[in-house]
């Protein structure tokens, strides 16, 4: 990993919202450009404008806060290589720094950490524990006045509590926290009432962490946050003037500014003042599209001030987070559940997404496509035909549930992509490889099972680039960028889901039953 940088460190313009992902050398306009002080928000603002395609968004700004919404000081995930968001920053690139030593072959367990399993039941069935999707854990190492804070205020620290901790949230309605080394509980696990299906984030100035519940085991039903000082709830929010009555928060919540942005599965994103343990809500943003307000469940992506966001009915949106308006429009053509990643590319940025097969049938393509950030018109188009498949209780659809992996090193200018095939190929999940400059698939890795995990990314010496991912049957795989060869796969749990976060050459993950594990790659 990276080693920790100050407020003055070089931040570059363009990932001053996108807290920090590795530029190509060949991107060279003010977004790459080295200085001596931070450049603000305010002044890298981009126009507030309507493109003719955002007329097809029917909405309404809810200012409930009068004071000045703007965009405010400087990136807030910059300064280290704490993971506190997915995909840990807004530019939601995976980022992550993992490093490895010569060809690795080899991916062992250095501890598994068993969650709570709860089978209260639900209308959509009983969730156990471990995690699902997305799931990714987060990571933190506190510096020592944050470790002698927690000391003289948090009652729920245990005696395994040390600097780096693993803080995720499980489908039992728990948010447990590991000691990085060791595997043991470092603090006692707070309630969150529900199934936690999402990524939970932590706040990078307070000691605030926000999650959001997934499925209504039990009433209420919703958001929150929780003040890690005090070791306890104390903020809760569902939205009764929602215009989808539907209150899960899947999507991972990020700091833009003096800002949390957190969209919802009920047709709203959501734009909070924060303080220490608490959340007041300054402007909202609904909407419906062809009559039908959709829901959320990517976790928004953010350049400048601009984010943008996908839904379950297909649509692609850049919002204007100054003023909450929509910027742009997309229609992506089915549900899009897959968090959009944000590139520059000679100094332009650019997105890129997928979506699932649901609506359109049982057999169609998943449209994986490359759009300009700035105004939302298509670069290209790659069709991927995938399939639904029935099993009888269960209707499993098709396409790209995974948040996609940007190549770097001897991989730059490639960009990676779990797909769930479902019988429409040689196998029901593919790695797939693509090129960035045209949409041609490069090589599509079969793996055995269907995927809904994101890959993440290692690096050797030689800047080659390695990726491991899993599957829905546990099983887990060490896969060469470069040619899609796989160097290692073997099974270890159940279904993994859930997306990995990354820390010098381990992946930590957890899996679909109780299981949280700590893998080392070698």
């Amino acid at each position: 990993m990276k080693r920790p940088l100050s407020l003055i460190t070089v931040i570059s313009a363009a990932i001053l919202v996108s807290c920090g992902g590795k530029q190509n050398k060949t991107d060279n306009d003010a977004d790459s450009v080295t200085t001596n002080q931070p450049i603000t928000l305010e002044q890298q603002y981009l126009p507030d404008t309507m493109f003719a395609s955002a007329k097809a968004v029917d909405f309404r700004v809810e200012a409930v806060d009068s004071t000045d919404g703007s965009l405010l000081g400087t990136d807030r995930y910059q300064q280290d290589d704490r993971v506190l968001t997915f995909r840990k920053n807004p530019y939601r690139n995976a980022d992550f720094g993992g490093k490895v030593s010569g060809t690795p072959s080899t991916i062992e367990v250095a501890w598994r950490f068993d969650t709570y399993e709860d089978y209260t039941p639900t209308r959509f069935g009983t969730w156990a524990g471990g995690s699902g999707w997305t799931g990714q854990p987060l990571y933190v190492k506190w510096t020592d006045e944050e470790m002698d804070a927690f000391r003289k205020s948090s009652p729920g620290l245990t005696t395994d509590f040390d600097r780096e901790e693993i803080i995720v949230g499980s489908l039992c309605g728990r948010a447990y926290f590991i000691n990085y080394n060791t595997g043991k509980e470092s603090r006692q696990f707070l309630d969150t009432g529900n199934p936690i299906k999402g990524t939970m984030s932590l706040d990078p100035e307070y000691k605030n962490l926000y999650a959001g519940q997934g499925v209504p085991a039990r009433q209420p039903f919703g958001c929150m946050a929780f003040d890690l000082l005090k070791h306890e709830r104390t903020f809760f929010y569902n939205d009764p003037k929602a215009w989808r009555n539907w209150q899960a928060f899947d999507s991972s919540p990020v700091v833009i500014g003096d800002f949390l942005f957190w969209p919802g599965e009920n047709g709203s994103l959501y734009k909070w003042k924060r303080t220490q343990g608490g959340l007041a809500l300054h402007t909202v943003l609904r909407y419906r599209v062809n009559g039908m307000a959709p829901g959320i469940e990517s976790s928004i992506c953010v350049y400048r001030n601009y984010g943008f966001f996908s839904d379950n009915h297909g649509n692609v949106i850049a919002v204007n987070l100054n003023t909450m308006r929509p910027v742009w429009h997309y229609k992506n053509h089915d549900d899009s559940d897959a968090s959009i990643v944000c590139k520059l590319e000679n100094g332009h940025p650019y997105l890129y997404t997928a979506c699932e097969v649901d609506k359109q049938g049982f057999s169609a393509n998943c449209h994986f496509i490359k759009v300009d950030a700035l105004n939302g018109s298509l670069v290209w188009e790659l069709q991927i035909p995938c399939n639904r498949k029935d099993f009888g209780s269960k209707i499993l659809d098709g396409g790209a549930y995974a948040t996609p992996l940007l190549g770097g090193g001897d991989c730059e200018g490639m960009i990676f992509a779990n797909i769930t095939r479902n019988s429409a190929a040689e196998a029901p999940g593919q790695l797939t490889a693509i090129n960035t400059k045209d949409g041609k698939i490069i090589y599509a890795t079969p793996l055995k099972q269907f995927v809904w995990t994101s890959p993440v990314a290692f690096y050797n010496e030689k800047q080659e680039m390695f990726i491991f991912t899993g599957d829905s049957s546990g099983n887990v795989y060490l896969i060469r960028g470069k040619t899609g060869e796989i160097l290692f796969t073997k099974p270890v749990a159940n279904n993994f889901e859930s997306s990995p976060v990354v820390v010098g050459n381990t992946a930590i993950v957890g899996s679909r039953g109780n299981g949280i594990y700590k893998f080392v790659i070698k």
